[in-house]
């Protein structure tokens, strides 16, 4: 049996697999946040083609926070029921929904540097990249602002029926900013000593935490490492999984980079170790991402131990059906869609 079509359990849901799908901004929102038919017809896609936990794209939590104006919002109670539609179509399908609460702070409006149609907000005054916007460094009552902001955020995805959440706290976001030294020069309480840098994300996680049904699953995104000197280390955010762990998170997904504009050296599930290595150290189920495309590939990490889940981002692009062909090229046999059920190949 192939063990990539074992079902998995994170708390009070079941995957149908171990197959997800990555969070991708999709630009494709209206400009008040909303979903759109276009993401009903991309994310069904992929619930029909038997993913078995699908993550919406960054979703925002404040208007401000947008990566782009065209991204999700959840920071408005007119947003909850076009997503809503999405989630039910999508579950009826058998995918388990979560949805990706996201806060862009100096990151935001990255086609424009950071000058959007409002201003940024950091931890620290400090810009991402030469020639972008220098943020506003909050202050200790802004940043209850926004963790206020996450709580409401919740409290909506859980109305418009989602299975679980995702804290995005890597790729240079808003979370990841507090956590990285490069990006975190404070010298109250939530800069200095890691401890002191995960502060902000233990915070939003206790009230998304509190906000939803305990059998509700929470996942936080990590990048496990900063890939610079004098940034994130894989060491420290084993550390920060820990943390997460004891204050409810089921699931850390393992992703890296993205707090500054330096890119990794990638190849074939590269990412793959951070999560094996979070998984064992930490004592904490992960999910691996990065250029995963063939299903032995994806078998071999599983079967192994080396991640819970395995998410795939441009192969499900490419491919909205690839668990049914992968499930076929492993030679295990699942069930298709009854709509499609004339189109199944012999085993």
């Amino acid at each position: 049996m192939a063990e990539l079509f074992t079902p998995l359990v994170v708390r009070g849901a079941t995957l149908r697999n171990r197959i997800a799908m990555s969070p991708m901004c999709m630009y494709s929102a209206g400009e008040d946040g909303s979903a759109t038919d276009f993401h009903l017809a991309h994310l069904a896609a992929r619930a029909t083609g038997g993913v078995g936990l699908i993550v919406t794209e960054a979703t925002a939590v404040e208007a401000r926070g947008r990566i782009s104006t065209n991204d999700l919002g959840l920071w408005d109670d007119r947003q909850v029921e076009p997503l809503a539609r999405v989630v039910r179509l999508c579950k009826a399908q058998g995918a388990v929904m979560c949805t990706q609460l996201a806060h862009a702070g100096r990151k935001a409006w990255t086609s424009t540097k950071g000058a959007g149609p409002f201003p940024s907000v950091a931890p620290s005054a400090i810009p991402f990249d030469a020639e972008w916007a220098l943020p506003h460094e909050l202050t200790l009552a802004e940043l209850d602002g926004i963790v206020s902001a996450y709580r409401a955020a919740a409290e909506r995805a859980v109305r418009a029926g989602f299975d679980a959440i995702e804290a995005h706290a890597a790729h240079g976001y808003f979370l990841h900013q507090f956590l990285s030294p490069v990006s975190n020069h404070r010298t109250d309480a939530y800069g200095g000593p890691l401890e002191n840098r995960a502060r902000m994300l233990l915070r939003v996680v206790d009230t998304v935490r509190a906000a939803v049904p305990e059998s509700m699953p929470l996942l936080v995104r990590l990048s496990s490492t900063d890939w610079i000197e004098g940034g994130l280390t894989i060491d420290d955010q084993v550390q920060v999984a820990r943390w997460l762990k004891a204050h409810g998170v089921d699931l850390v997904d393992c992703s890296s980079g993205g707090i500054t504009s330096v890119l990794p050296p990638v190849g074939p599930g590269y990412q793959v170790p951070f999560a094996e290595k979070i998984r064992r150290e930490a004592g904490i189920a992960t999910m691996c991402v990065g250029l995963i495309t063939t299903p032995e590939m994806a078998e071999e990490i599983v079967r192994n131990g080396r991640a819970d889940l395995v998410a795939l981002g441009r192969e499900l692009l490419r491919s909205p059906y690839w668990p049914l062909h992968a499930a076929r090229a492993l030679g295990h046999d699942i069930a298709w869609p009854r709509q499609y059920l004339r189109a199944k190949p012999a085993m």
